[in-house]
């Protein structure tokens, strides 16, 4: 990192390494501010990109083609870096307390920390469910799976998917090409595996439009995923068993009850603990209330974006591709406030193109309006629509990318 020797006049914190956040590191390494110390506080050094998960998890990236490497930004945008993670914001004298005892001052803060599945009222499922975030943990799963059944192919393994949005759709999608190529490889019947997905409504991908969930459920059906709609899972407990192969049972409201090896939630996204006692204005499920500015409604000193802001005249779906568009006008807006400006208003888009990616090389495209509103137009996967994503998320991502 580059000595700055201009005399610092404002400290600007940036809490979280989303995808917002990266943005705003690019530009203000593009655009200094002269007297401006730029902080960096974030759990982990390296931040997935979204919109390629789902393609990693089914085999087509490796780890580092889908992620963002959270050093090399910072260093580029001349920023301080701590890998640490925040436990509490002390909003009236300014600070950021950290787990390990680091405590960083602020002027002005921005909150990047996305969600995280919420788990609380299920019986077990913070014991024995495997989150979809973070991220990192959710990948460490995936790959000790992975590895177990390259082993031992010849072994019937069962995996559950909780939660039917996007999310949910996506993994069980990608979890089965994945696993399904490797008994293939192996010369082992694809009856050894079993996908379970659970919705708790009766039509998956509820913010989506119904063409789009009639064609999903057919795709579903037709790859031999087993639908439980309409099941609202209230209990998971382990079963003792003599094999040492671990075994839970996924039980429902309904009475139903599936046994299954591993079990990942991917359900309506919360707000972490801490955040919803730092005094900022939040909604009911813990999300920080933002302006069109992005500024908190009750602190404008802090700012907030991604999945853990809630745009209060403009409430979107919790989704990435939102995330990525909040980018710049929270750049232009930190740097407004730091220079004594007029913020500027953000409107989101209201049309938004999703590419689904169905774990096979190909992906469906819906054009549509944020949760599902007007009519769209739906085409059914196709592997150039595989390829256009394809194309539309590493040139997203060659933005991050910094020469050794």
């Amino acid at each position: 990192m580059q000595q700055n020797l201009q005399p610092i006049v404002k400290d600007l914190v940036l809490i979280g390494g989303g995808h917002s956040h990266a943005i705003v590191l690019k530009m203000f390494g593009r655009k200094p501010l002269p007297g401006v110390r730029l902080t960096l506080i974030t759990a982990a050094e390296k931040t997935a990109y979204s919109g390629m998960l789902p393609g990693h998890i089914a085999g087509f990236y490796s780890h580092d083609e889908c992620h963002i490497d959270l050093r090399p930004l910072a260093n580029f945008a001349q920023a301080q870096l701590y890998i640490d993670k925040v436990v509490a914001l002390d909003l009236e004298n300014h600070k950021v307390l950290c787990a390990n005892g680091l405590v960083v001052d602020f002027d002005v803060l921005s909150i990047d920390i996305g969600s995280t599945p919420a788990t609380v009222s299920v019986s077990g499922a913070a014991e024995y469910a495997i989150a979809a975030k973070p991220v990192s943990q959710l990948l460490e799963h995936w790959d000790e799976l992975i590895e177990a059944v390259g082993k031992n192919p010849q072994e019937p393994i069962s995996i559950a998917i909780v939660g039917g949005g996007a999310g949910g759709v996506e993994l069980a999608l990608s979890m089965q090409s994945h696993l399904d190529q490797i008994l293939r490889q192996t010369q082992q019947p694809i009856q050894n595996l079993e996908v379970h997905l659970f919705q708790r409504g009766q039509e998956l991908m509820p913010n989506y439009h119904q063409s789009v969930r009639h064609q999903i459920q057919q795709i579903l059906t037709e790859r031999g995923i087993k639908l439980h709609l309409g099941e609202t899972v209230c209990n998971i407990a382990p079963i003792n068993h003599k094999e040492t192969k671990e075994i839970f049972e996924i039980k429902c409201e309904s009475g139903l009850t599936v046994e299954c090896n591993k079990i990942f939630w991917v359900t309506q996204a919360s707000a972490p603990e801490w955040l919803k006692i730092t005094g900022l204005g939040t909604d009911e499920q813990g999300f920080i209330l933002v302006e069109d500015t992005l500024q908190s409604q009750t602190h404008p000193q802090v700012f907030a974006a991604g999945d853990i802001a809630t745009m209060v005249n403009y409430p979107r779906p919790k989704a990435g591709v939102f995330a990525v568009r909040q980018g710049k006008p929270l750049f232009e807006n930190l740097q407004r406030i730091l220079l004594g400006k007029p913020l500027k208003p953000y409107r989101p888009q209201q049309q938004y193109l999703s590419l689904i990616g169905t774990g096979d090389g190909r992906a469906m495209s819906a054009t549509g309006y944020a949760y599902a509103t007007r009519a769209m137009i739906t085409l059914p996967p196709h592997k150039l629509l595989w390829r256009y994503k394809d194309c539309i998320d590493r040139r997203f991502m060659e933005r991050f990318r910094f020469e050794e």
